[in-house]
């Protein structure tokens, strides 16, 4: 019997190219993971610990990567958008000009041998990240609950970053394990506490990376990678966007990825502009080069916008020569603001402003539509976010000018004054950075920061804590119940008793954390002093990043604790509950109605 018959059967046709394009991705990921594999160790290891890596192996692996998109082009990407074909068409030119470049064939090509280690990192960079993203976006077939899955993205995150501190290329000279995960968590969980100095542990390999575990944990890896798979995999199935819907907060299915591309590139293009911003404003006298300075104002305006807390600074803001400039204080604290405001209200205010936008601009364009109606965009989510910040914001800034007029102000006289205390009344919004000696801070105001850490930022954002709503939601419900009302009313609207529910069930958890983290921490290192234990725990748990002093005296128990709490604060206590508590299907029995006490 001939074998022809297979090519003029469509049904057998279809079942070997399936078979064809399933051994072609595999192909891919092997090659993507190995030769990530190796660039890491080249990158992370001297060359004189490791056998040295021949660019041939580059060379090879690109040129089979280059080949494997091609037939893709070909046999594959036919009715492909025309976005996502060019930038197919382009990564395949990148990786065919990669392995020429590898292989050797352009040397006389002098221009490019100054750029070409640069030219690598990219691009391998950016093929994991696209393999990755094509991975996570069938993760949703797998029968895991989605909140286990968020926390897992976490996890995996901390270990690689773990791994990556570990590198020695990474650090001066070495970091144990403890330390590593450590700070691998306080950058993933954007806390900002450190038990080694970040400025001096770390070369300039370890704090990229730290800044790198910022971003992607200031976003959330599932966030990153539904990015680039939307590009990469044409978009998002119904059961895709399903799973999604809850890691954006978006409840308009269809704009999941709109949604997703307005987070990213206003991300970047935020700490872009605030990067550029502190690159033209502070004093370079400040920095030996012009690349360090730039490097400077990138990674602090990543870790502002993440809420992060972290810096290349030894004494952080407060350092020598930076403490007074306060237009960088200034632009770090607004940073600070609209990375923890979440981004359900960012994206409200910009569909706002849209429409504002476009009706002025109808007004002189169209003379038969001066007006376009606007339809109700602020939620009572954005409107009870928005007042909440703004709240806590100028509690914040009183009370802080109040208590501190004899402390941290002492010596300080108006446009100084005003934005070290405005800025006092940012920073516990679980961003971490401080412009003060915070050891000197009155009791009353560490107190106050307590509460505003607790609290947090907002849903939705790059920061942790309470949050916002659940804080405002749980005072409501309390002015109710002493009215006598049944309900709980705001802004017009009735809230969710459920809402109610989860922002009680929220607080509870957060005390129970809070509290068995105080009294472990304790039970590791008796010889601390209460308060500044407190004040660490709520700091870890709230993913803020400021601290009395404490964090270098924490033993390795005492470090595991504050990982831990640095962790839940972030995923949320709720969230760890839901993805290992099984959920009850229905409720088809109702038990008599009693009341118990409560006074």
């Amino acid at each position: 019997m001939s074998n022809s018959g297979l090519f003029k059967n469509p049904d057998k046709q279809l079942i070997a190219l399936k078979w064809v394009e399933k051994t072609n991705s595999v192909i891919r990921v092997i090659f993507t993971l190995l030769i990530f594999f190796v660039w890491l160790i080249d990158l992370g290891f001297p060359n004189q610990e490791i056998f040295p890596i021949n660019s041939l192996l580059y060379g090879i692996a690109f040129f089979i990567l280059g080949q494997n998109y091609l037939y893709r082009l070909i046999f594959i990407y036919k009715d492909s958008k025309k976005g996502r074909l060019q930038l197919e068409v382009v990564l395949t030119c990148l990786l065919h000009f990669s392995a020429i470049i590898q292989f050797g064939w352009l040397d006389g090509w002098n221009w490019l041998q100054a750029y070409q280690g640069t030219f690598t990192d990219l691009l391998i960079s950016m093929l994991f990240f696209i393999e990755l993203s094509r991975l996570s976006l069938g993760i949703n077939k797998l029968s895991i609950h989605p909140a286990l899955i968020f926390i897992l993205s976490f996890l995996l995150v901390i270990l690689v970053g773990t791994v990556l501190l570990m590198l020695p290329n990474a650090t001066v000279g070495g970091i144990t394990w403890i330390d590593a995960l450590f700070t691998s968590t306080s950058a993933v969980c954007v806390t900002g506490l450190i038990v080694v100095d970040t400025a001096t542990a770390f070369t300039g390999m370890g704090k990229t990376i730290i800044m790198i575990l910022i971003q992607i944990g200031g976003l959330g890896m599932m966030t990153f990678t539904s990015f680039f798979g939307f590009f990469f995999k044409g978009g998002h199935s119904l059961q895709s966007q399903l799973f999604l819907k809850d890691y954006i907060n978006e409840d308009n299915i269809s704009k999941i990825g709109s949604t997703l591309v307005k987070i990213i590139l206003f991300t970047f293009g935020f700490e872009l502009l605030a990067s550029g911003l502190i690159f033209v404003i502070i004093d370079p006298i400040l920095f030996s080069s012009t690349g360090d300075r730039a490097y400077f104002a990138l990674f602090h305006s990543v870790s502002a916008f993440c809420n992060a807390g972290f810096s290349t600074l030894t004494n952080g803001l407060y350092e020598t020569g930076f403490r007074t400039e306060y237009h960088i204080h200034l632009i770090l604290a607004i940073s600070i603001i609209v990375g923890g405001i979440g981004f359900p209200v960012i994206v409200s205010y910009y569909q706002v402003g849209k429409r504002i936008c476009i009706n002025y601009y109808n007004s002189f364009t169209k003379k038969d539509s001066f007006y376009h109606h606007t339809p109700r965009t602020f939620n009572i989510n954005t409107r009870l976010t928005t007042v909440t910040t703004f709240i806590l914001l100028v509690v914040g800034f009183v009370t802080y000018w109040i208590f501190e007029e004899k402390n941290t102000l002492a010596g300080l006289e108006g446009y100084g004054k005003i934005v070290t205390a405005f800025f006092g009344s940012v920073t516990p919004r679980t961003a971490g950075f401080n412009t003060v000696d915070m050891t000197q801070l009155a009791l009353p105001t560490v107190l106050i920061y307590l509460i505003l850490m607790w609290i947090g930022a907002s849903p939705g954002s790059t920061g942790g804590g309470l949050k916002t709503t659940t804080f405002a939601v749980a005072v409501l419900n309390a002015i109710s119940i002493a009215k006598g009302k049944d309900r709980v009313e705001v802004f017009n609207r009735q809230i969710d008793p459920e809402t109610v529910r989860k922002a009680f069930a929220v607080i509870l958890l957060s005390f129970l954390v809070i509290g068995m983290g105080v009294f472990m921490v304790l039970f590791f290192n008796p010889e601390l002093d209460i308060l500044d234990v407190a004040f660490e725990v709520f700091s870890a748990f709230a993913t803020v990043g400021l601290s009395l002093g404490i964090t270098a005296k924490l033993t390795t128990g005492s470090k595991l604790v504050i990982s831990l709490i640095m962790f839940l604060g972030r995923v949320g206590t709720l969230t760890v509950l839901v993805a290992f508590i099984r959920k009850t299907r229905s409720l088809r029995y109702k038990y008599p109605q009693e009341t118990v006490f409560i006074s």
